[in-house]
């Protein structure tokens, strides 16, 4: 039965494949049948293309007969073919259509012999054109094509406009055929001119204090016309977040002595726009299987006429409510040098707590270690060369939770500073190639006004890179050092210490569940026992990603680390796949994970994770 099935499924691609060469070559109507004969591929296209249309009356059907063979010498002879030999049959009928048969022998093709493609003076010393020289598809040896021909010509003007030439011209452009010898030679004369300059730049539609956009030039005053230049200015506009509507318009009908005016439309954001979001935490190795969580954002992305603006964020879950706000304010330049203000009240779930039933002679999950988190920041961000971006920040961070029955709330005063590198291979979702890296450095001190000293160093990779266009790489690696008294570890806030879980960590497991537990008797007489985290963290990722189509893909991962103390690294590792669709807002990813290993709190843990945005 397999067999037969193969066999039917074989003849019919075979039918379809002789019906898709049949339509490349013939075409037919109500008045009249076309097939041609001894000619395939891209010279049998062509052909069709300057056939053109079928003729749609008896009037139409003589006049495309009578110019058939004109139109087929025309095809043959913009590929290079010029001693092509056609002949033509004609079957008419008293009804339906006429029948037209074509038969094409095509001849030697004409080969180039030389292109010389000339510039004006000041054209030789742009080295854009001469990389595009070097990148022509038109050389000695190639066969003779029009189309290139024409779109080489094209491609030249085209790059001369885009770089300011805006008088350019051919002052010659030919090509001289030797039918004897089935020769070529091709000669372009290239008059760019003289090359404009932009002129000024004038803001209109904005809101801002006058000077605040010019910060957002990237180029110099009267510097040499350049689109990618214009084109960088409406990118940096659009970053900036104020705007609704950009427009960066050329005035050429106001140029003078070469100097271009640039005319900017804006239109404003309204003033205030909200967002909601809806997710869920799914999987089996929690107290909870299934928790729903709520998101709402409000942001007011201009609030006065000096650029500040502020984001806001309420999230609710049942257990895990959240609030914080983020105020920032240009400072020298509106994007590469912000200061930020950040204040939120956040309340977060670490690992699980169990107590000891001595029915069953096992533990039971009762809950987990929770922390309220009282916070307020400044922090400045600042552009550096190369893509870097510096960061140094003040935080106070005051936070109640409850360890082991007994209940902290210690206060912390951080002095960081982080420095990060982002490069992308696109501007796309989904980036084909980049890296990223970031290191940060906070530091506490008694004698500053914290419940103990603390100094934290963090380090985070990721690399990604697309080979044979459809298989794709994306690794991280997340590293985190903890420097205290082993006497103060208790003083250590949740939120400053090492977890390991999560879809950003290690898949199968729920967010911040792994990490270095303690036992402890229980006011109820019972042995009870908290994951409280860990004061070292080193967590790995392997993902391999395969396009089944350029909007969806199929990857499987491998995670492994864990969060750890002194002498205690326990490696948690799990494997698990997914399937990621590529969505115009960003790839929305469903993986599913299985933890390989039963810890003292979990037996082969699994959970799905469904979560949304760019690798970089």
């Amino acid at each position: 039965m397999l067999v037969k099935l193969f066999g039917c499924y074989l003849r019919l691609i075979l039918l379809l494949t002789l019906f898709t060469c049949a339509s490349v070559y013939a075409a037919d109507n109500d008045w009249l049948n076309v097939k041609v004969n001894g000619i395939n591929g891209a010279l049998a296209q062509n052909v069709n293309a300057y056939l053109g249309d079928m003729p749609t009356s008896a009037i139409h059907r003589r006049a495309y007969l009578f110019s058939v063979k004109d139109k087929v010498e025309q095809a043959l002879q913009s590929m290079g073919y010029y001693h092509g030999k056609i002949s033509q049959q004609i079957q008419q009928t008293k009804k339906g259509p006429w029948y037209l048969t074509l038969s094409v022998t095509p001849g030697p093709v004409t080969k180039i012999q030389w292109v010389d493609v000339n510039f004006s003076p000041e054209m030789q010393h742009d080295p854009v054109f001469t990389k595009w020289l070097l990148s022509v598809k038109m050389k000695p040896g190639d066969a003779l094509n029009q189309g290139t021909y024409e779109a080489v010509k094209n491609e030249l003007l085209t790059l001369a406009l885009s770089r300011g030439y805006f008088d350019a011209h051919y002052s010659r452009s030919e090509i001289l055929v030797n039918r004897d010898l089935n020769t070529a030679q091709i000669s372009l004369d290239f008059d760019s001119g003289k090359r404009y300059r932009i002129g000024d730049i004038s803001f209109e539609g904005d809101t801002l204090e006058d000077g605040f956009l010019d910060r957002l030039i990237p180029f110099k005053p009267h510097s040499k016309y350049n689109a990618n230049k214009l084109s960088k200015l409406n990118q940096r506009l659009l970053a900036t977040g104020y705007f609704a509507n950009i427009k960066v318009i050329p005035q050429m009908d106001q140029a003078q002595d070469q100097q271009i005016p640039i005319k900017v439309e804006l239109a404003d954001k309204p003033g205030n726009s909200f967002q909601i979001g809806i997710g869920a935490d799914i999987g089996g190795n929690t107290t909870k299987p299934f928790d729903p969580r709520y998101r709402v954002t409000w942001k007011t992305p201009q609030i006065n006429r000096y650029g500040h603006s502020q984001e806001t964020t309420f999230e609710w879950s049942k257990d895990q409510p959240k609030f914080l706000t983020t105020y920032t304010i240009p400072l020298t330049h509106p994007l590469n040098d912000q200061l930020k203000i950040r204040m939120g009240i956040l309340r977060e779930q670490y690992g699980l707590t169990q107590s000891y039933n001595s029915n069953d002679h096992q533990f039971d999950n009762t809950g987990h270690l929770e922390s309220t988190k009282r916070l307020f920041g400044v922090l400045r961000q600042q552009s550096l060369k190369h893509k870097w971006l510096l960061g140094y920040s003040v935080e106070s961070i005051k936070e109640s939770y409850t360890q082991s029955e007994i209940d902290y709330d210690p206060t912390f005063y951080l002095f960081g500073m982080s420095l990060q590198k982002t490069v992308r291979g696109d501007n796309s979702f989904d980036p084909k190639w980049g890296y990223q890296q970031i290191y940060s450095l906070d530091y506490a001190d008694p004698a500053l006004g914290s419940a103990t000293r603390l100094a934290r160093l963090q380090a985070k990779f990721k690399w990604i890179h697309t080979f044979f266009t459809k298989h794709r790489i994306v690794t991280r690696l997340d590293l985190g050092i903890n420097y205290a008294n082993d006497s103060d570890l208790a003083l250590i806030p949740p939120s400053l210490r090492y977890f390991a879980g999560g879809d950003q960590s290690i898949r199968g497991y729920s967010y911040h569940e792994l990490g270095p537990y303690i036992d402890y008797n229980a006011a109820d007489g019972n042995i009870s026992r908290q994951v409280i985290g860990g004061r070292y963290l080193a967590v790995g990722s392997f993902e391999y990603q395969y396009y089944l189509t350029p909007t969806w893909r199929v990857a499987a991962f491998v995670d492994a680390g864990n969060a750890f103390d002194k002498n205690q690294f326990e490696p948690i590792v799990s494997v698990g796949g997914g399937i990621h669709w590529i969505s115009p807002i960003g790839p929305i990813k469903l993986d599913l994970g299985v933890g390989l290993k039963n810890t003292e709190f979990q037996h082969r843990s699994w959970r799905l994770h469904l979560t949304m945005g760019s690798d970089l």
